[in-house]
């Protein structure tokens, strides 16, 4: 037969046991989809001098070159440039 202190040990030691279930972590909740991207506006004088560098067929860094200058022309007020 169990003594009384073994009795009070073996309680606090499932006690224990039990308590640990309830500290444990959580799973975290479910999360939906992550949310795409916004789209990207672009300002009319980039959409323009973009149509511009594809009727010259420029691509990498002419293109780039270009575009940069022709949005720059753009922004101050004047015509783009034709190369």
């Amino acid at each position: 037969m169990m003594t009384l202190p073994s009795r009070v040990a073996a309680i606090a030691i499932a006690s224990l046991f039990l308590m640990g279930s309830a500290f444990a972590e959580t799973a975290a909740p479910a999360t939906s989809a992550p949310a795409a991207k916004p789209a990207v506006v672009h300002s009319a004088a980039s959409m323009e001098c973009s149509k511009e560098a594809d009727a010259k067929g420029l691509h990498g860094k002419e293109r780039k070159k270009f575009r940069s200058e022709c949005k720059r022309q753009a922004k101050s007020g004047g015509a783009a440039t034709k190369h």
